[in-house]
This record gives C-alpha cells, sequence and structure tokens, in this order.
C-alpha cells in the first residue's frame, strides 16, 4: 500500500504540491489525470524518493520514503517498474541487452543463462517473443512501449508505473496497451499507477481515477462516477481531453 499525506512541495515561489493526501491499495490500478503542470510527475517523483516534501510523507509498504537511508531506497526501488512515456531505449543496445540492464546493474548477481530466460519470459508476456536481437530503430511506436513495458517487469515489481503509456499511438495500439495493462495487472497482481490523459484508457483500465487540480486531489472515484460527475472542472477537463 502507499498512503501520502499532506504532502507539499515548491519550486522557488511555485507552489505545485499543496497538501496532496491519497491512499493506494495494494493490487489496485489507480489512474492519475490532470492538467499539464498540476503536480503528477512531481508526485510520482515523491513516490519513488527521487524528490523529498517540504511538509507531508509517503509512505510505501508502512515505511515513510524521505526517512529511509540510501541502502533501504535502493531497495525500495527494486520493487518498481516504469514504463517511460517515450519508451527511453538505448538506440546502441538490441531489445535484449535494453530490457536485461536492470539485471546487468543490480548489486545481486545473474548468471547468463537466467537472464536470457527472463528476458524470454517478459517477452512473450507483452507479445514480443523472438523479438531479442532487434534494435529500437526497427520497432514500431507500439512494439518500442511493449519491449519498455518488458523491461520494467524484468525485476518483478510490486508497482508499477505508467507515464502517459498510449501517448504518440494510433487508437488501435493505445486499445492494445489498455489490454496488456489491464491483462498484467491481473496476472501478476501488482500495484499499478497511471500517469494520462488518455480518457480512453481512464474508462478501459482504471479500478479508481484521481485528479489533480491546483496542487491537490480534486477528485477520487471510480472511473464511471468521474463521467457522471457535474464537478465544473472535471467537465472542463474531459472536454478538453476528449
Amino acid at each position: 500500500m502507499i498512503e501520502i499525506k499532506k504532502l507539499h512541495k515548491s519550486f522557488g515561489s511555485n507552489k505545485v504540491l499543496r497538501g496532496v493526501n491519497l491512499d493506494i491499495d495494494t493490487g489496485e490500478t489507480l489512474v492519475i489525470i490532470g492538467r499539464s503542470g498540476c503536480g503528477k510527475s512531481v508526485l510520482i517523483k515523491h513516490i519513488v524518493g527521487l524528490l523529498y516534501p517540504e511538509e507531508g510523507y509517503v509512505k510505501v509498504e508502512g515505511k515513510i520514503v524521505s526517512e529511509m537511508d540510501m541502502k533501504e531506497l535502493y531497495e525500495l526501488r527494486t520493487k518498481f517498474g516504469f514504463l517511460f512515456q517515450g519508451s527511453a531505449l538505448f538506440d546502441s543496445m538490441t531489445v535484449e541487452e535494453n530490457i536485461s540492464l536492470p539485471l546487468v546493474e543490480s548489486k545481486k548477481k545473474f548468471s547468463i543463462a537466467e537472464i536470457d530466460k527472463k528476458v524470454a519470459e517478459k517477452l512473450e508476456m507483452v507479445g514480443m517473443s523472438g523479438a531479442q536481437l532487434m534494435k529500437p530503430a526497427e520497432l514500431s511506436g507500439g512494439m518500442k512501449k511493449r519491449v519498455a513495458l518488458a523491461r520494467a517487469l524484468i525485476t518483478d515489481p510490486d508497482f508499477i508505473f505508467y507515464d502517459e503509456p498510449t501517448t504518440g499511438l494510433d487508437p488501435i495500439m493505445s486499445d492494445s496497451i489498455d489490454d496488456l495493462i489491464k491483462d498484467l495487472t491481473d496476472k501478476l497482481n501488482a500495484t499499478s499507477i497511471v500517469v494520462t490523459h488518455d480518457m480512453y484508457s481512464v474508462k478501459n483500465v482504471a479500478n479508481q481515477v484521481a485528479m489533480m487540480h491546483d496542487g491537490k486531489i480534486h477528485f477520487i472515484g471510480t472511473p464511471s462516477d468521474l463521467l457522471s460527475s457535474n464537478d465544473s472542472t472535471i467537465k472542463d477537463f474531459i472536454k478538453r481531453t476528449e
């Protein structure tokens, strides 16, 4: 479980987070929405320990992230998988080299056979079996997302973060990625946090939706609650993103 209480963060005179309160239950798929600059990415960076709050705290599995020493923080991060918005694959590496990088850099030593097996398993999981020797330049946008997701899964994380997973994809491929997120959530029982502007993804993958506005959680509830809301801020956001 992730527990966020009264979280505040400023950058100079810009108050980005203004008392965020949010609980993310184990095994839940939470979608976080909100306009650009509302603090979604800043919030995620606090969860993974890349930023520290001025007030409030983030607890992951009962431990306050900002109070962890470097060893504890490293151990926590091994429980996180992250799908970056632009996939963030290294062009000079093969698919296998990209996916295996977290294992190669891990303090735990894996044999070549173990790495090969895990890479093959994750590629099969995302529908990309046999792509080990391909380079990113040979992949479509959707294929890159799948490879990047395989890399996010390679350490068998308890928490998976998806940053705009369908941005730049056509509607058919977007639906495919949404289906993959749902399928993986069911299979892995991982806690998934999805940051998106795509209202179709909200409808397709979310158990719960949190909308950020003016540095706070403006709404928390189910997708149907969101879509049926008469709140003017919510209605305006949905209108702008459809």
